[in-house]
């Protein structure tokens, strides 16, 4: 997906007129590519292969090829390569798909370029999350068991929790106990060290946290020693190490950051005070004495990165050297809710993360014909759960229990799910077992106003008139307030069949302060099949014309119709 930030540094190589002016398009878009020099084309290549995050060279494939062969080292650490042909018709990502973001990286060449990405990754192809895109270190027979997966041959699924992975398709099951076909092809799902096979991939969830304590100017060579031999003897895999943690009091100490980083991972340190909370099974007062608390190690291994001790088990007890002390504790998975706003309707004004979010989650909520809209962009094995109208908070519910129980759950809802939307009932229930990810979407309120104009120039205030959740009482309450602020005011719900009153009481509150000529703009079906745009007035606008699947925006005092569209002044008074 293109909502990835490129990478840090990109070389730039090209050999004609045309190439660097497409590199120069790419150079003005990023400051942090650059066009690379040498003294022939190869040896510019060569020097953005060796100096950058990843290069883009408008060269033909087969001379890019011949002049990074002999530079090919390991995918992990090989920058990605895309190649650019001289009528920037292709961006194709010849190296680094994956594990180097050459993928992405297309992607947001032929988005600068008006090109078509070419990505011919064999997970991409047919729509399946490759075991390297998942966010989580992947080792072993990983091309073995992707082709396996492609190939619809059986994948055993074996995880130590239920971890919240994307969608996988119905060969890769989970095993059931006592499975005995130990020869076939596994995914494994563990922090445990297991012997390699050529036909097991195991995947390394971040579910390890490694407290440190130390004494002053601890040597990083003895912090980091000691942390990978309490590992080793615990049969237990750095690569699953999600934090290193300590007190607050060591948050400068060389030793123990340079370790955290050398590992890629963050420190995270926390006050003497809460970690004088934890109950350890090894106490000590001298400890106590010099730092105000009578764990370190052990304490901070409990709390971890979010200071929920309560979901960890302490796997190794504090462990020490001359001058560092090292425990281990695991951390139960959280399941995983992204709230996604689909914004007004048109596939194109669905942003880049709701569709990566969608396509990230093994559980789809939604109202059916929400889900009807993004069905193409889910991966094949998601599961989706849908209901029709008036069914908001069961489907909350039943989002949060799926969350609940381990699993990476999308919830869904039109414009932004924050606005009249799914987002508040299912935060209602989301307890500390969910990680919670919000993706914004354009609202009907922002869609409508781009149709009308710019009527939402200065301040303005959103109102549902539907009352089915909030008395009526309250609903005028709150549009006479509107109405004596003098904010353009937005509706949401306006009318439908059962109510067909509200609007017309809600328009004579705002005319009783508004003059009778003030604009009204109606948009139906924003960005959708029968889209609508309907200019009326306070005095001349008809109800009838408005359902609910209209949004109806009232100016305030200042706005104008200016050349037929709906203008409200931002108030400056511009100076020469």
């Amino acid at each position: 997906m293109t909502d990835q930030n490129p990478p840090a540094r990109i070389g730039l190589v090209a050999a004609t007129v045309a190439g660097r002016r497409h590199a120069d398009t790419l150079a003005a878009a990023w400051p942090h590519a650059r066009l690379m020099e040498g003294e022939t084309v190869a040896d510019a290549l060569r020097a953005a292969w060796a100096g950058c995050d990843a290069v883009v060279a408008f060269l033909a494939t087969g001379a890019v090829v011949r002049i990074v062969a002999p530079l090919l080292d390991d995918k992990r650490t090989d920058p990605a390569v895309v190649v650019v042909d001289e009528a920037a018709r292709h961006a194709v990502a010849l190296l680094g798909g994956h594990a180097g973001g050459g993928n992405a990286l297309a992607e947001q060449v032929a988005a600068l370029l008006d090109a078509r990405p070419v990505i011919t990754t064999a997970t991409d192809a047919v729509g399946l999350p490759g075991l390297d895109t998942l966010g989580w270190p992947v080792q072993g027979a990983v091309a073995a068991v992707s082709r396996a997966i492609l190939d619809g041959e059986p994948v055993r699924l074996v995880a130590d929790a239920d971890w919240p992975l994307p969608a996988l398709p119905p060969n890769v099951r989970a095993a059931d106990e006592g499975d005995p076909r130990d020869d076939g092809y596994r995914l494994l799902v563990t922090d445990r060290v297991v012997p390699p096979d050529e036909r097991t991939a195991v995947l390394r969830p971040p579910s390890l946290v490694a407290g440190v304590g130390a004494s002053r100017g601890v040597p990083a060579a003895e912090v980091a020693e000691l942390l990978h031999r309490v590992l080793a003897e615990a049969g237990l895999d750095p690569a699953s190490l999600r934090c290193l943690t300590s007190a607050d009091i060591k948050a400068d100490e060389a030793g123990i950051r340079s370790t955290a980083d050398a590992l890629g991972v963050p420190l995270v340190t926390w006050p003497a005070t809460r970690l004088a909370a934890i109950d350890v099974p090894h106490p000590s007062e001298v400890v106590r004495a010099a730092v105000g608390t009578p764990s370190v190690a052990e304490a901070a291994a409990l709390l971890g990165p979010d200071g929920r001790a309560d979901d960890a088990t302490l796997l190794v007890g504090k462990t020490a050297t001359a001058m560092a002390t090292v425990a281990v504790a695991r951390h139960a998975p959280r399941g995983r809710l992204a709230v996604v706003g689909l914004g007004p309707g048109a596939a194109d004004l669905r942003t880049p993360r709701a569709v990566a979010e969608l396509r990230r989650a093994a559980v789809v909520v939604g109202l059916d014909q929400y889900l009807d809209q993004v069905r193409d962009v889910l991966r094949p094995g998601t599961r989706v759960l849908s209901s029709g109208l008036g069914a908001e908070e069961a489907r909350a519910r039943a989002a949060v229990a799926e969350a609940a129980a381990g699993r990476a759950v999308a919830l869904i809802g039109s414009g932004d799910a924050g606005v009249y939307a799914m987002a508040s009932p299912a935060l209602e229930y989301a307890d500390e077992r969910i990680d919670v990810v919000g993706v914004p979407g354009v609202t009907a309120a922002l869609a409508a106003g781009a149709l009308l104009g710019a009527p939402l120039g200065h301040d303005h205030a959103y109102l549902s008139l539907s009352d089915l959740h909030t008395p009526w009482e309250v609903i005028e309450r709150r549009v006479t307030a509107a109405a004596e602020g003098d904010f353009v005011t937005l509706f949401y719900n306006p009318r439908s069949r059962a109510r067909d009153w509200q609007l017309g009481k809600a328009l004579g509150i705002l005319a009783a302060h508004r003059s009778p000529d003030t604009p009204v703009g109606v948009v139906r079906n924003a960005s959708r099949p029968g889209e609508r745009v309907h200019l009326a007035t306070v005095a001349t606008l008809d109800p009838a014309i408005v359902d609910m699947y209209s949004v109806v925006v009232v100016g305030s005092s200042d706005t104008r119709l200016v050349a037929g569209r709906m203008v409200t002044p931002r108030g400056y008074r511009w100076r020469s």
